[in-house]
């Protein structure tokens, strides 16, 4: 395997973000797979810890923070706070994802905001916790069919339309809606709106009752002639043809690194487990052997923890890309695409290798697999599908719009 060295300014926060998944997350972690929508109490007091390593710039959560592009002027090789919170998140899913992403104020609309708001935004919504809605009834992954609608009113836009699967949607205080200015003038028409949470009309109309990462509350909205002050439109109001999707694909570059840093430690846990099993069951795993000469068991692990270090690879070099304000876009797809698929074959081979151990239901080690084989699963799907990531993939390859490839 390949290991590279973690930066030094960052291996406090690694080391914070272990500690936190092995004493707090992990040990927790069935006990709220059982209990769907309860708040995890325990998160709270992470808050200040989190707040003090975000204003160090080390925020190790799931959407602290930003691709920002403005500027661009050559820093040299940084090392910055998007690889900061990937390292972070791959330790706190080592733990537990779910918890990972219901983490007071590191919500998936905390990167919206951080990626295209104005400097006025990101102090007025400074500390806030933002939730993330784009998806709508009838468009899952094509984020450009969305319907909700922004009207502008004198000094308010008002929003009219529904979202589903908001990641901590009924525990977030602020919401990112995506909505349309003009239906006719396509995606570049769609644009992010800070929606407080109590604003009239913004109604919470249910909780879903899901596969995994039950820890995570996931809700669905109806927004009915919502009113948000127009300086609650994240960046430029503007409908820029020549941008088009700027804003939310802007965000993705960010959020899917994210997602498949989820990934990466979620299927770093599930290789630990195994190979302690392999290991107790005196299978020997030989790194200097080829795979073809040793037990099957331990050919195969060798051939996911291979699979598993291309994704965090990957991954690490979208998050430096960001760092560094280069164009990550095919890398962001790559790296999701890679981990997403990759976390749940890993997950499921880990759970079959164990047997009997990696079926049924525990509280630890072994007997987290079966949880964590369920968790997988929508770290392939979230965030754009396994599908999407290649289509995108296909398009920045060959250089095809999104109408020439389809």
């Amino acid at each position: 395997m390949i290991n590279l060295e973690t930066p030094k300014k960052f291996r406090r926060l690694v080391e914070q973000a272990h500690q936190v998944a092995t004493e707090l997350f992990r040990p927790n972690s069935r006990r709220y797979d059982r209990a769907e929508h309860v708040y995890p109490k325990e998160l709270d007091m992470l808050g200040a810890l989190l707040d003090g390593m975000n204003a160090g710039g080390g925020g190790g959560g799931a959407g602290a923070a930003g691709v920002r592009r403005n500027g661009g002027e050559d820093e040299g090789n940084r090392n910055g706070s998007n690889l900061a919170t990937v390292l972070g998140t791959m330790e706190l899913c080592w733990g537990d994802v779910g918890f990972l992403l219901t983490m007071p104020r590191q919500g998936l609309g905390n990167s919206a905001i951080a990626s295209v708001a104005t400097d006025e935004q990101l102090e007025r919504f400074k500390g806030k916790w933002a939730a993330m809605a784009i998806t709508e009834p009838h468009c899952g992954s094509d984020s450009a069919a969305i319907r909700t609608t922004a009207r502008l009113d004198g000094d308010h836009y008002v929003l009219n339309g529904e979202k589903i699967y908001v990641t901590a949607g009924e525990r977030a205080e602020l919401v990112v809606v995506w909505a349309t200015l003009d239906r006719n003038a396509g995606r570049a028409a769609i644009k992010p709106f800070v929606v407080e949470k109590g604003t009239p009309g913004f109604e919470l109309v249910r909780l879903e009752h899901k596969l995994g990462i039950r820890a995570s509350d996931t809700a669905a909205f109806v927004l009915k002639d919502v009113r948000v002050p127009r300086e609650n439109l994240l960046g430029d109001p503007a409908i820029n043809v020549d941008k088009g999707f700027a804003g939310v694909m802007q965000t993705f570059d960010n959020t899917r690194p994210l997602v498949a840093a989820m990934a990466v430690g979620l299927a770093r846990a599930c290789l630990e487990e195994t190979r302690k099993l392999i290991e107790q069951a005196g299978i020997e795993l030989d790194d200097d052997a080829p795979a073809y000469a040793q037990h099957a068991a331990a050919s195969e692990y060798r051939r996911l923890e291979a699979d598993y270090e291309a994704a965090r690879l990957l991954t690490l070099q979208a998050a430096w890309m960001a760092d560094n304000r280069k164009p990550n876009s095919l890398q962001a797809s790559m790296a999701k695409a890679k981990a997403g698929r990759s976390c749940v074959e890993v997950a499921l081979k880990c759970v079959e290798l164990a047997g009997t151990l990696g079926y049924a239901e525990g509280e630890h080690g072994a007997g987290l697999l079966e949880k964590w084989a369920r968790d997988a699963k929508i770290l392939d799907i979230f965030e754009g599908t396994q599908q999407i990531q290649q289509l995108i993939i296909a398009r920045r390859l060959l250089g095809k719009t999104s109408a020439e490839l389809k």
